[in-house]
């Protein structure tokens, strides 16, 4: 007889996918474990077997929506070295307006995380964490476009925190305004197109 498969990961995924849309649903305080189950199809003591409680699942997604965006970034600038950097920046842009799509629905869990984090120390530390190290992998970016002449001599870890700064400064803007996808767009391509313009090596 060949060995069961192992499905904890599918069955991990399929739970915070239902988690992701009952909590931007009802909000960290109201949603219940039972609402949990009920979206991912599951018996509560299924979910049980995967996840002792609420704050265990918040945990799990906390990790879980931030080493995604960490690892796309990541692939991109392992796949695209062959390319200028700020063709590379402007794709970083692209994946942003892609988000777009779903934004929405992500920012009030994002704004949640925050709210934990100004109460938990370890949900904190874990989104300083993160933000360190995305803004260690923009600054070997930005370090490779000096190298290579692209960029004028800057401080790569500044303008690394400047560029993570604005791209989250624009998403929380998209979400609050609610604007016109197009226009919005186009000034998240404007606004980097101006950064990059200000890291550019003038003869």
């Amino acid at each position: 007889m060949s060995p069961r498969p192992d499905v904890s990961e599918e069955r991990k995924k399929q739970i915070m996918e239902a988690a992701l849309a009952v909590f931007a649903r009802l909000g960290f305080r109201s949603a219940r474990m039972d609402d949990v189950a009920e979206q991912a199809g599951l018996s509560k003591g299924a979910l049980y077997l995967y996840y002792k409680s609420k704050d265990a699942i918040i945990a799990a997604l906390l990790k879980y929506i931030f080493m995604q965006e960490a690892g796309r970034l990541q692939a991109l600038i392992e796949t695209e070295q062959e390319g200028s950097v700020a063709e590379q920046v402007m794709a970083l842009t692209h994946q942003l307006l892609q988000a777009m799509a779903w934004m929405p629905k992500m920012m009030p869990i994002a704004f949640e995380f925050y709210a934990i984090a100004g109460r938990n120390k370890e949900v904190r530390q874990f989104l300083k964490q993160y933000y360190h190290e995305y803004s260690d992998v923009l600054a070997r970016l930005i370090t490779r476009g000096i190298e290579q002449g692209e960029f004028r001599a800057v401080d790569a870890r500044a303008a690394a925190t400047t560029l993570v700064a604005l791209f989250e400064g624009l998403a929380l803007l998209f979400f609050v305004y609610q604007g016109d996808t197009q226009q919005w767009a186009a000034q998240i391509e404007l606004a980097t197109r101006l950064f990059l313009e200000g890291l550019e090596q003038r003869s």
